[in-house]
Protein backbone atom coordinates (compact mmCIF):
# COMPACT_ATOMS: atom_id res chain seq x y z
CA UNK A 1 0.00 0.00 0.00
CA UNK A 2 1.14 3.49 -0.66
CA UNK A 3 2.77 5.22 2.36
CA UNK A 4 0.95 8.46 1.57
CA UNK A 5 -2.47 6.76 1.76
CA UNK A 6 -1.61 5.04 5.05
CA UNK A 7 -0.25 8.27 6.55
CA UNK A 8 -3.37 10.18 5.42
CA UNK A 9 -5.61 7.51 6.92
CA UNK A 10 -3.75 7.67 10.25
CA UNK A 11 -3.83 11.47 10.34
CA UNK A 12 -7.51 11.56 9.35
CA UNK A 13 -8.34 8.90 11.94
CA UNK A 14 -6.42 10.83 14.60
CA UNK A 15 -8.19 14.07 13.67
CA UNK A 16 -11.59 12.37 13.81
CA UNK A 17 -10.77 10.83 17.20
CA UNK A 18 -9.69 14.24 18.50
CA UNK A 19 -12.89 15.83 17.24
CA UNK A 20 -14.99 13.12 18.83
CA UNK A 21 -13.22 13.60 22.17
CA UNK A 22 -13.47 17.40 22.12
CA UNK A 23 -16.15 18.85 24.35
CA UNK A 24 -19.21 20.11 22.55
CA UNK A 25 -19.46 23.85 22.26
CA UNK A 26 -22.27 24.94 24.53
CA UNK A 27 -25.22 26.56 22.86
CA UNK A 28 -25.42 30.25 23.58
CA UNK A 29 -27.62 30.92 26.59
CA UNK A 30 -30.95 32.47 25.83
CA UNK A 31 -31.11 36.11 26.80
CA UNK A 32 -32.80 36.69 30.11
CA UNK A 33 -36.21 38.31 29.82
CA UNK A 34 -36.16 42.09 30.18
CA UNK A 35 -38.55 42.70 33.07
CA UNK A 36 -38.50 46.48 32.60
CA UNK A 37 -39.51 46.10 28.95
CA UNK A 38 -42.29 43.66 29.90
CA UNK A 39 -43.50 46.07 32.60
CA UNK A 40 -43.45 49.01 30.16
CA UNK A 41 -45.23 47.05 27.47
CA UNK A 42 -47.78 45.12 29.53
CA UNK A 43 -48.28 46.80 32.92
CA UNK A 44 -47.41 50.49 32.89
CA UNK A 45 -50.58 51.58 31.08
CA UNK A 46 -52.54 50.91 34.25
CA UNK A 47 -49.93 50.62 37.01
CA UNK A 48 -47.73 53.45 35.75
CA UNK A 49 -44.03 53.35 35.03
CA UNK A 50 -43.33 53.77 38.73
CA UNK A 51 -45.99 51.30 39.96
CA UNK A 52 -48.03 53.89 41.84
CA UNK A 53 -51.14 53.36 39.72
CA UNK A 54 -51.54 57.08 39.09
CA UNK A 55 -52.61 56.65 35.49
CA UNK A 56 -56.01 57.39 34.02
CA UNK A 57 -56.84 53.68 33.98
CA UNK A 58 -55.18 53.12 37.36
CA UNK A 59 -57.38 55.75 38.98
CA UNK A 60 -60.48 54.40 37.26
CA UNK A 61 -59.77 50.88 38.56
CA UNK A 62 -58.48 52.06 41.96
CA UNK A 63 -55.19 50.25 41.42
CA UNK A 64 -53.07 49.84 44.52
CA UNK A 65 -49.75 51.64 44.88
CA UNK A 66 -47.10 48.94 44.38
CA UNK A 67 -44.44 51.21 45.84
CA UNK A 68 -46.16 50.91 49.24
CA UNK A 69 -44.51 48.23 51.41
CA UNK A 70 -47.88 47.40 53.03
CA UNK A 71 -49.42 46.70 49.64
CA UNK A 72 -46.39 44.56 48.70
CA UNK A 73 -46.81 42.59 51.93
CA UNK A 74 -50.47 41.95 51.14
CA UNK A 75 -49.76 39.46 48.34
CA UNK A 76 -47.38 36.57 47.78
CA UNK A 77 -45.25 35.93 44.71
CA UNK A 78 -47.58 33.03 43.92
CA UNK A 79 -50.60 35.34 44.04
CA UNK A 80 -48.82 37.83 41.78
CA UNK A 81 -47.96 35.03 39.35
CA UNK A 82 -51.58 33.89 39.32
CA UNK A 83 -52.79 37.46 38.72
CA UNK A 84 -50.39 37.85 35.80
CA UNK A 85 -51.45 34.53 34.26
CA UNK A 86 -55.18 34.60 35.03
CA UNK A 87 -55.98 38.25 35.69
CA UNK A 88 -57.94 39.45 38.70
CA UNK A 89 -61.62 39.91 39.47
CA UNK A 90 -63.50 41.83 42.09
CA UNK A 91 -65.87 40.25 44.62
CA UNK A 92 -68.72 40.29 42.09
CA UNK A 93 -66.61 38.48 39.49
CA UNK A 94 -66.04 41.51 37.30
CA UNK A 95 -62.65 41.54 35.56
CA UNK A 96 -60.27 44.08 37.11
CA UNK A 97 -57.02 43.07 35.47
CA UNK A 98 -56.78 41.06 32.29
CA UNK A 99 -54.26 38.24 32.15
CA UNK A 100 -51.12 38.95 30.16
CA UNK A 101 -51.69 36.78 27.13
CA UNK A 102 -48.73 34.86 25.78
CA UNK A 103 -46.43 35.64 28.70
CA UNK A 104 -43.92 32.87 29.38
CA UNK A 105 -43.03 31.46 32.78
CA UNK A 106 -39.47 32.81 32.59
CA UNK A 107 -40.87 36.27 31.85
CA UNK A 108 -43.11 36.07 34.91
CA UNK A 109 -40.15 34.92 37.01
CA UNK A 110 -38.29 38.03 35.85
CA UNK A 111 -41.28 40.31 36.38
CA UNK A 112 -42.00 39.36 40.02
CA UNK A 113 -38.68 40.70 41.41
CA UNK A 114 -39.19 43.81 39.29
CA UNK A 115 -42.59 44.37 40.92
CA UNK A 116 -41.08 43.75 44.36
CA UNK A 117 -38.35 46.29 43.68
CA UNK A 118 -40.93 49.00 43.01
CA UNK A 119 -41.39 49.44 46.76
CA UNK A 120 -37.69 50.26 47.12
CA UNK A 121 -37.62 53.06 44.54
Amino acid sequence: MNKLIITSAIITGTALAALAAAPATPAPAAAAPDAKAIWSEQCAKCHGDDGKGETKMGKKLDIKDLTDAKIQASFTDEQATKAIKEGTKDKTGEQLMKPIEGIKDDEIKALIPYVRALSKK
